[in-house]
């Protein structure tokens, strides 16, 4: 029911009792005004003098039909409200998207910025809640996994390292390979995770798998941090290189995020997609240059192999920082494409699924 306080009465106190009157409305479509002065003057007086008044905590048509009940005055009151004039409210009319918009999607998300620098901030509070090393374990798993992978196949394997040591070879490829891993792996469970907001408010979807990633930048920045004593240590100076590793990052970063608007939507309707994360990861992880340089790979077969986007993300990365080789031009370039690919009919397959995720998940 609408409800508006009149404006224009006044606070009267008759036999002190406080008369306190408010507007009601009779209808969602139509709304009414009934003047303190005229229930005051006719309505109650007509039965029980002045003596009487509506106590301000009832409001609405149906509350002022069980207290005219209560006091035998239904009659009145409903003669009074049918000779009472009524406004007709224009139709509400609700249109879906007719298209799926970037230009819509950017200007969401701009509105709901807010939300998604609190989403991002509580990924970061709660993944590290309760936790003794806090966020030194951004540092702890690349950097151990780096030394494992330094001891088989950098000292016994004996894989080449295009010149630099093996260790720094590898740990320079997991700073990027693990921002990409977690936000993934984050990013596909996202929607799932945080099923209570997504049934009970409306905000666009897509913030909840970009909040996962753009916490991962967080664990990236803490990661790399390390990276540099390394350098430092064994002497390797980086040069103008270093300029284009902020490109790859953000390679890296899209690269996450489309893939993860794909699994996230998918695990919606099919929560087997959380079991295959993992085996994908670690598929993904092998056609990855990280443990190996892309020069083992024939050169014949430069081209398909940059179809895995993050073959040239953790090439380029490698080369921005340690200078070593030339420049994987055309590794990268089949890579941007293919980032882009996923990005966009990601984005088209998640804005196309999101209206059902309320109803399904």
């Amino acid at each position: 029911m609408l409800t508006q306080r009149n404006p224009l009465g006044r606070h009267h106190f008759q036999h002190g009792i406080r008369h306190d009157f408010f507007a009601y409305g009779c209808c969602p479509c139509a709304k009414i005004s009934v003047p303190r002065s005229w229930i005051c003057n006719r309505l109650i007086p007509h039965a029980y003098g002045s003596a009487l008044a509506i106590p301000r905590r009832f409001s609405g048509t149906e509350k002022l039909g069980r207290l005219a009940s209560h006091l035998k005055l239904e009659a009145h009151v409903n003669n009074a409200i049918e000779t009472l004039p009524r406004r007709e409210c224009p139709a509400l009319v609700i249109t879906g998207r007719s298209k799926i918009s970037w230009a819509l999607a950017v200007r969401e998300l701009w509105q709901y910025r807010e939300l998604l620098y609190f989403l991002v901030w509580r990924d970061v509070k709660v993944r590290y809640k309760q936790t003794v090393l806090g966020l030194a374990w951004a540092v702890v798993q690349p950097l151990f996994i780096a030394l494992t992978l330094s001891l088989f196949l950098g000292r016994l394997a004996k894989l080449p390292s295009g010149g630099v040591p093996y260790i720094v070879f590898a740990y320079t490829a997991m700073v990027p390979w693990q921002l990409f891993a977690s936000a993934l792996t984050d990013s596909s469970n996202s929607l799932v995770a945080n099923e209570r907001l997504i049934t009970k408010v409306y905000f666009p979807r897509v913030v909840v798998p970009m909040s996962t990633v753009l916490g991962g930048l967080v664990d990236f920045t803490v990661a790399f941090a390390v990276l540099i004593p390394f350098l430092a240590y064994y002497h390797i100076t980086p040069t103008v290189t270093a300029l284009a590793a902020p490109f790859f990052v953000l390679l890296a970063a899209l690269i996450s995020f489309g893939a993860g608007l794909w699994l996230s939507a998918l695990n919606v309707q099919y929560r087997d997609v959380r079991y295959t994360v993992g085996f994908l990861i670690q598929l993904w992880f092998f056609l990855t240059p990280v443990v190996y340089p892309s020069s083992v790979v024939p050169e014949k077969w430069r081209a398909l192999y940059g179809l895995n986007p993050m073959a040239g993300v953790v090439e380029g990365f490698r080369w921005a920082l340690l200078g070593t080789g030339e420049a994987p031009v055309r590794l990268v370039s089949v890579s941007v494409l293919a980032a882009a690919l996923i990005v966009v009919s990601g984005f088209y397959y998640f804005r196309h699924m999101e209206d059902t995720f309320a109803d399904v998940i």
